[in-house]
């Protein structure tokens, strides 16, 4: 009996035990449950800093302002600012879209990223560069803690699929060059200095931030939530580092005197290159080929004109960073500054007129409308056969307005 009784309460322990544990694996159960959930969703909103030895982080890069009207903003007097429509006869048609592009700048959608480690040590040289081309505004990637150099630029498009612009990336780390090359067309009107033409750039925007720092904190980061991604604005500026010249010719009394134009012209003393790092365009001066079009019987100010014009993309004045200087005051500028372009007569002549068009140049240094109003009464049409006619020589066009035809 005493044996049995013994056995009865050790069976009743052990169930109790069981039971016991039933609930405690419950309740185990239960807390465990909650408690991955509460990670979950902390994880969601939040990620932790400390996961890795690098963090998964976002750059942003800043949007274009594309209106020519801003970025045209030179002050001509008090109060007073540049309006480049007012001084654009020739218009922009259809054809004109066709054979130049649009008038204006095109936002860029592709961009050619650089980012250059520099370790615990802001502005130091490059040693490495990380090389991405990225679509829109937004990068995200893993980064080392420490300083970063970023450089963009967009990526190149053009019209005929031929790309004249090209970049240097190679001689050094601590920039990047980009250049043109020479065009199959010389320059034979700016001898001996620029004896060939070279083909104009693709529009080319690009900002450049240095000592960019990326550390455990995170300082300067806020979080996305809905890209789950600690994002970082970069204050740096896209700007555009080739800039549009609008040169137009204006032909008074022309009387079909002159039928029409060869399609080229040039403009000479522009800057070869340009630092894509600070837009600081090069020492090397050439002429710039560009095509133009001839329009006639249109209305300037109620008179019934005739028209050449075109539109030039360059890299500006040598020497120059065109965005970081206010005035033209503060231009360095040793050229000077010819226009050319080939027309043809009534008789089946051609002749190639070049005109002095420095001073205006340099007052547009970020590029807006080059006007020449010539006065076909005073320019004789030329009689010698067997090729060009003349070549007319405009000295001193905008400060004299003496017209000096060599023949």
């Amino acid at each position: 009996m005493r044996l049995n009784r013994i056995i009865a309460n050790v069976t009743v322990l052990l169930q109790s035990i069981r039971s016991e544990a039933r609930r405690l694996l419950c309740i185990l159960s239960i807390f465990q449950f909650f408690s991955l959930s509460i990670l979950s969703t902390s994880c969601e909103r939040k990620p932790l800093l400390h996961l890795y030895d690098e963090g998964d982080v976002s750059l942003d890069l800043p949007i274009v302002d594309l209106d020519l009207q801003v970025y045209w903003d030179y002050e001509i007097g008090y109060d007073i600012t540049y309006d480049w429509r007012a001084e654009w006869y020739y218009g922009w048609d259809e054809t004109d879209q066709s054979i130049f592009g649009p008038i204006g700048y095109t936002e860029p959608s592709i961009f050619e990223l650089r980012r250059y480690y520099t370790g615990d040590t802001p502005l130091a040289p490059h040693n490495s560069v990380l090389a991405t081309t990225i679509a829109g505004h937004s990068f995200q990637g893993q980064y080392e803690w420490g300083f970063w150099d970023i450089l963009v630029w967009n990526q190149v498009y053009t019209l005929d699929g031929v790309q004249s612009l090209h970049f240097d990336e190679e001689s050094t780390l601590d920039q990047v060059t980009a250049y043109t090359n020479p065009s199959m067309h010389a320059s034979r009107y700016h001898a001996p200095r620029y004896t060939q033409a070279f083909y104009e750039p693709e529009p080319l925007f690009a900002a450049y931030d240095r000592a960019i720092e990326i550390n455990r904190n995170l300082d300067g980061f806020i979080f996305d939530e809905e890209r789950n991604v600690w994002v970082k604005t970069l204050g740096m500026e896209l700007l555009p580092i080739t800039y549009i010249y609008l040169p137009q010719i204006i032909l008074h009394h022309n009387n079909g005197r002159i039928t029409s134009v060869q399609g080229d012209g040039n403009i000479s003393g522009m800057a070869r290159t340009t630092v894509v790092n600070t837009g600081q365009a090069g020492p090397d001066a050439i002429a710039v080929y560009f095509h133009t079009r001839m329009k006639p019987h249109c209305d300037k100010a109620g008179e019934d004109v005739d028209i050449i014009g075109g539109r030039l993309m360059t890299f500006g004045i040598t020497n120059t960073a065109a965005n970081r200087i206010s005035r033209a005051d503060d231009l360095a500028d040793a050229n000077r500054h010819y226009l050319d372009v080939t027309m043809q007569f009534n008789n089946g002549m051609d002749s190639t007129f070049v005109f002095d068009v420095t001073r205006q140049v340099r007052q547009r240094y970020k590029g807006g409308v080059i006007t020449v109003e010539l006065d076909m009464d005073t320019v004789p049409i030329p009689r010698r056969r067997g090729g060009s006619g003349f070549d007319a020589v405009v000295k001193d066009f905008e400060d004299g307005g003496t017209h000096e035809f060599e023949m």
